[in-house]
């Protein structure tokens, strides 16, 4: 009564289910309205594909007569089965006998007199009917073979493949290795029928029929349906059963509840959440508030904190189905959770530290927990009302709360001297995005001054250190981001213009050259401003108000008590612009003595400045004297020949 079922094609067929009943009578009545059909009878096809000896046959028979239910006759009844499945009219009219005659249950009695005569022909004939009764998708049917004294002799049926030399055990496997197991007791035994009814057929459909081949895939579809709407039907009567959660969640949460105990619970949670996703939009609203309302989130906190790993694992994935479903539940509980419990133990800290501390060589775990973070941190997915800003609101909490656990990796990379994994490729990535929030902070803290001294650190040697560091800066002229190309050159040309193996930092040069031109022209003072304030955005987002104004305040001090001035604001000469370099030596003086090799950049107004080393200038990156470096054959760039004059050399 609340399905509308109809063929496209050849073996495609494709159904319609309404909640209702009248909703389906409404939608049927206006469907039969367009093709001109009475929509007092069950079915409308047109029978186009019938042979004119069968539309004969069928004019003259209107229905379709089955052999008597005997054992003689089983070979008969089997062959009438296979040759009704390829004509639709056929299958119609078998299936309307079937129904008529209460023909399924006299098929299983005689499958029990075959099994006590182990009358294996007979049971070979059996599996051929009662697959071929499978392959008619007719619901009527299905609700027959499939109540609770029939189901296990259908299955036993289906134990006689042909085909093969040996009985499947299936209904020994079903009630002696399968046990059902009731981590909550349910009192309902309407429920109780409807899951054991549901785990069979299940079982029926993955295990005992044989793979459809491609022309019978189409002709399951009905038993694809009457799992569904059982599993649609279990959700709703466990969600109906408010003595039932509770139950689930006070034993979830209680420190007594034994670990064996926990996991079942855990798992039953993950299952019942899995056949939430086969619910219309509206009921799994519904099951998730539901949920929400009986203390999943808690709950989850609680688990994710315990040693557990399987049970750890079981809770993440009921996780993903929460932030799946609304992100913006999840963000508001975490929110609200911070005003009364400790950063350490926040669920959002406790997703991080999972994802950080992934002991699966094949992060698997982490990668699923990274992409639910990303989900819960996207600005895109967040929700603004009149009232408040979920954006403004969440982040702010992000930063304060969270920030520290998600970048605790990084800043214990940097606990020693130098840091223990790759910083030089976290800096290109974050480069790589083109956000002008990130240059900025790049530009006022200097963070090209150490790239820089690694740079000319690496002396002479043609290394990964050498390309990667290159690469860098090419990328940054083949990009054109001209806040960083002005940065580059304003501060730190002095140490690198005599680099000329690659093009890389005269090209630089001739970007910064090009944008002053631009700007010092005043018919294009106009864009001025525009160049700028330029954003190299990686979408069309807009930002909050308070967000501009907060990236756009410089901070009163810096480091060593200066005031950040950008650069494109005044004109410097060369002290200028050696300074910030200068500046970053004095602060590095005392670390110098452990390093090596060590290196000062020596300079006075009017001259070029160079390296200090402990090796001679000869050896400078590009120099004639450096084997292996990169740059044009016979000469990769050689050294001014004026430098080692101007410039003063002295060794540590």
């Amino acid at each position: 009564d609340t399905l509308i079922v109809w063929s496209e094609a050849e073996n495609y067929d494709l159904a319609l289910s309404f909640q209702e009943k009248a909703g389906c009578d409404e939608i049927w009545e206006k469907i039969c309205q367009v093709q001109g059909k009475d929509p007092s009878v069950d079915i409308t096809q047109d029978l186009v594909d019938e042979s004119e000896e069968e539309r004969f046959d069928d004019m003259s028979s209107p229905g379709l007569e089955l052999p008597s239910c005997e054992l003689s006759r089983l070979e008969e009844i089997a062959e009438l089965v296979a040759s009704s499945l390829p004509s639709p009219l056929r299958r119609e009219k078998l299936a309307l006998a079937l129904e008529n005659e209460g023909y399924i249950k006299k098929l299983l009695e005689i499958f029990h007199v075959c099994e006590d005569l182990e009358n294996i022909e007979g049971l070979h004939h059996l599996y051929e009917i009662i697959k071929g009764i499978f392959l008619l998708n007719r619901t009527a049917l299905f609700e027959v073979m499939f109540s609770e004294e029939c189901i296990m002799d259908v299955i036993g049926c289906l134990e006689y493949d042909p085909s093969l030399s040996q009985s499947r055990k299936h209904r020994e496997f079903l009630t002696k290795t399968a046990k059902f197991k009731e981590v909550i007791p349910i009192s309902d035994p309407e429920l109780k029928q409807k899951i054991h009814q549901t785990y069979r057929v299940q079982y029926i459909q993955d295990m005992v029929l044989p793979t459809p081949s491609v022309f019978e895939e189409n002709m399951l579809s009905t038993l694809h349906s009457f799992i569904f709407f059982n599993k649609v039907e279990i959700v709703g009567m466990l969600q109906e059963d408010e003595k039932f959660l509770t139950d689930l969640f006070a034993q979830l949460t209680d420190e007594a509840t034994d670990e064996e105990k926990r996991q079942e619970l855990v798992n039953f949670l993950k299952e019942f959440c899995a056949f939430s996703q086969t619910l219309q939009p509206q009921n799994r609203d519904a099951f998730f508030k539901t949920l929400s309302n009986m203390g999943i989130l808690p709950a989850l906190e609680v688990i994710l904190g315990m040693d557990d790993a399987q049970v750890r694992s079981a809770a993440t994935d009921i996780f993903s189905y929460l932030v799946e479903y609304n992100p913006s539940m999840v963000r508001e509980f975490v929110m609200q959770e911070a005003q009364q419990n400790d950063d350490d133990i926040l669920l959002i800290n406790l997703i991080i530290e999972h994802m950080i501390c992934d002991t699966d060589p094949e992060l698997g775990g982490a990668v699923l927990l990274m992409g639910l973070l990303r989900t819960l941190v996207d600005p895109e997915n967040m929700l603004a009302t009149a009232n408040k800003t979920e954006k403004t609101e969440f982040l702010g909490f992000f930063y304060k709360h969270c920030m520290h656990v998600l970048t605790a990796p990084l800043l214990a990379n940097t606990t020693e001297d130098k840091p223990s994994k790759g910083a030089l490729r976290f800096k290109r990535k974050i480069i790589g995005l083109k956000d002008e929030f990130y240059n900025r902070y790049i530009m006022k803290s200097f963070l090209f001054e150490p790239v820089v001294k690694a740079f000319l650190n690496n002396g002479s040697r043609y290394n990964l250190m050498n390309s990667a560091i290159i690469e860098m800066f090419e990328f940054i002229r083949v990009e054109d981001i001209k806040s960083l190309t002005a940065h580059v050159i304003e501060n730190y040309w002095k140490a690198l213009e005599d680099v000329d193996y690659v093009q890389t930092f005269k090209g630089l040069k001739l970007r910064f050259e090009q944008q002053r031109e631009r700007q010092d022209n005043p018919k294009l003072d106009s864009m001025r401003s525009i160049l700028r304030n330029h954003r190299y955005r990686r979408d069309a987002r807009t930002l909050e108000d308070e967000e501009e104004m907060w990236f756009n305040t410089d901070e009163d001090d810096m480091e060593d008590g200066e005031a950040v001035v950008p650069p494109s604001d005044k004109p410097k000469n060369d002290e200028d612009i050696m300074d910030p370099i200068s500046k970053f030596m004095e602060r590095k003086k005392l670390k110098e003595s452990r390093q090596s090799p060590s290196f000062k950049l020596s300079f006075s107004s009017g001259t070029k400045s160079n390296l200090t080393s402990q090796s001679s200038a000869s050896n400078l990156p590009g120099s004639p004297g450096s084997p292996g470096s990169p740059g044009s054959p016979g000469s990769p760039g050689s050294v001014s020949k004026s430098t080692s004059q101007m410039a003063a050399i002295t060794t540590k």
